[in-house]
């Protein structure tokens, strides 16, 4: 095997590489260098460096022996970033010096340090999201449930995983938006890419663009030295999830607007801009068209979220999924809790399929833990819920004897009517003096008992 000749593999190299003699005279000149010079090889060779090269210092460092790297050199108007290297011989003598561009532009620093930067803060953010490992692989089969509306729901959502298009998450707070864009990016060709997650309500208004689209270095008072990529950069190629969408102030709206738009970013304090390629999803727990018409939600930017809007509904509109729903929390709180095997009562889950859950899966599950630490033996019992869930039953108790009191007082009122009309022979003013009622007393009765269309033709004296 022949070994390569040195001469060959410093032409190969793609930027421009010169060597000199202890005497600064050209002894090798790359073909990338002569590409850029525009003059050939055969008329640089023998020649010394200053002649061919401008602001050159080849000949500098093989007087003075010391290296020069990343240093600053102007060729042709053009600003490089170049290296200068002694050369020794086995000796310690200096017998010349090799000179490389290593940036043919300082804007190629700038563009290496901001990769850097970039990967530096997605190793970063991935370090962080290791500690959500379990939420991280949330797919459809998380989401707990049997019903029309969830099925509906589950069926449009995971259509939409397999295209790009913007989507839309509806539903009350506590429902199981977030678990819906988990399971959307996880069914999605992206699902091996990034999924950034941001709370629009819960960043100041002042941080929130920097948060987004990150800031350069020194772009306001306490920014980082190195600057930072925002949450697009770093869902490039995968997926951006913003909850809380209604909450964003209509300034930072327009610039999503535009980033929707033209999938571009521009950091703060920046000049430069970022293709960036991201899939889009967005929950409020507001009516957006309410939104609109009060003027929290830019029209323009609801068009753009409103594509594949999906409803995620609440537990009250699928009672029949809560059994399961509160079967599968509980196992997951005594797994996190390492706490003995529990069970709910009949009663329990009844109570629980009656409840309205305005603060929805949230709420259960408050409840659930709560009821976990509460119970002594094997099973939740209604005296392990809260208090308010145990006035639910008891209110609704309340409720159903008290209307069966009413309906129990509306016959036996019913009742004696009757039975004084009949004895005066339907005379409705003789009547009301059996009753010991006014006769318009007895008018309105008839009414309330819907006795009066029973009695149309009967004999109605009234005197």
């Amino acid at each position: 095997m022949k070994d390569v000749p040195l001469s060959h593999a410093l032409d190969s190299i793609e930027f421009g590489t010169v060597v000199v003699n202890a005497d600064g005279i050209i002894t090798f000149y790359s073909t990338s260098y002569e590409r850029f010079l525009g003059v050939p090889r055969a008329k640089v060779l023998g020649r010394h460096v200053t002649e061919v090269i401008e602001n050159t210092r080849m000949h500098v460092v093989v007087q003075t022996g010391e290296p020069e790297i990343g240093w600053k050199q102007n060729i042709k108007g053009q600003t490089m970033v170049v290296q200068r290297i002694p050369i020794r011989d086995e000796t310690g003598k200096i017998i010349g010096a090799v000179g490389q561009v290593m940036f043919r532009d300082v804007a190629e620093i700038t563009e290496l340090a901001q990769k850097l930067n970039l990967l530096e803060s997605k190793l970063e953010y991935y370090e962080r999201e290791l500690e959500h490992l379990r939420s991280s692989r949330y797919t459809f089969d998380h989401i707990i449930g049997t019903s029309q509306v969830l099925e509906d729901a589950k069926r449009l959502a995971s259509k939409a995983a397999e295209g790009t298009s913007t989507v839309l998450l509806l539903g009350e707070s506590g429902v199981g938006k977030e678990l819906f864009a988990h399971a959307i990016h996880r069914a999605s060709p992206r699902r091996s890419k990034a999924f950034v997650r941001v709370n629009c309500s819960s960043i100041p208004h002042d941080l929130l663009e920097s948060e987004l689209f990150g800031y350069e270095a020194g772009a306001f008072t306490g920014a980082g030295r190195k600057g930072k990529p925002g949450k697009f950069e770093l869902a490039n190629q995968g997926t951006i999830f913003l909850d809380e969408i209604g909450d964003m102030p209509l300034t930072m709206q327009a610039k999503l607007l535009r980033v929707l738009q033209e999938r571009e970013v521009e950091r703060l304090g920046g000049t430069r801009t970022f293709g960036v390629d991201f899939r889009l999803v967005a929950a409020t727990n507001a009516n957006p068209e309410d939104l609109v018409k009060t003027g929290g939600l830019r029209r323009d930017l609801f068009y753009r979220l409103n594509v594949v809007a999906i409803h995620v509904p609440p537990l009250r509109e699928r009672r029949e999924d809560i059994p399961a729903i509160a079967r599968h929390r509980l196992a997951m709180i005594r797994e996190e809790q390492g706490i003995r095997p529990l069970e709910f009562s009949p009663e329990v889950l009844a109570l629980f399929q009656r409840y309205d859950w305005p603060g929805n899966v949230r709420e259960l599950t408050n409840v659930l833990e709560r009821a976990a630490c509460a119970a002594e033996g094997a099973r939740i019992e209604i005296e392990h819920l809260p208090l308010f869930l145990r006035d639910v039953r008891s209110g609704r108790e309340r409720e159903r004897q008290r209307s069966n009191l009413r309906q129990a007082v509306r016959d036996a009122e019913r009742d004696a009517v009757l039975k004084a009309l009949n004895m005066a022979k339907g005379n409705k003013a003789q009547a009301a003096k059996l009753l010991g009622i006014h006769r318009t007393g007895l008018y309105q009765k008839l009414a309330r008992l819907n006795l009066a269309a029973n009695l149309r033709g009967v004999n109605s004296l009234e005197m």
